[in-house]
């Protein structure tokens, strides 16, 4: 959210990474690095909390808004029947699971709620939320028949290009 209501945030960021990397005594890490360096960690679980009104999620929990949870909770199951049913999928099949995954993301997107709860050009995040969902709905039913529709497809890759190193096995069943 760097930058939403925070303007200078991602100039004050770019200062920030630049002194670090200019420093003798500080460096940056990433959580990843950290880990791999410092073995021993405490283990907690953070309380539910938001950076949205009131600190708690009534932003994204709102009558403007409550619609589209039904059926994201319908594409987030069906994404991850899609994975556990093709995993071993290549090919244009593959390519039509990746997309269905970003499309799943996308459609996910939290601005969407967040827009229509503020009042903030709604009828666009209600479009794309429609949009995303639909595209999912879609390339599932083509993955499931075994036909993908490879000119729409490339298009959609072309389109909502989010995450080009996506791979759709992380919704597979453990």
């Amino acid at each position: 959210l760097y930058g939403h209501w925070w303007y200078e945030g991602p100039d004050f960021l770019e200062a920030l990474i630049r002194k670090a990397a200019e420093s003798k005594t500080c460096s940056l890490i990433t959580p990843g690095g950290y880990l791999e360096e410092f073995k021993k960690n405490q283990v907690i679980e953070p309380s539910f909390s938001s950076w949205g009104d009131e600190g708690y999620a009534s932003v994204w929990l709102d009558k403007a808004n409550s619609w589209i949870y039904p059926h994201l909770h319908e594409c987030s199951d069906r994404m991850v029947e899609l994975a556990s049913d093709y995993k071993d999928a290549e090919g244009i099949i593959q390519r039509a699971l990746n997309q269905a995954a970003r499309e799943l993301l996308l459609a996910q997107s939290s601005d969407w709620a967040f827009i229509m709860k503020t009042g903030t050009t709604v009828n666009y995040a209600v479009k794309r939320t429609k949009d995303h969902v639909s595209r999912f709905l879609r390339l599932d039913t083509e993955i499931r028949n075994g036909w993908v529709e490879e000119p729409w497809l490339k298009e959609l890759e072309w389109r909502d290009n989010i995450f080009p190193e996506i791979n759709f096995r992380v919704y597979c069943r453990k």
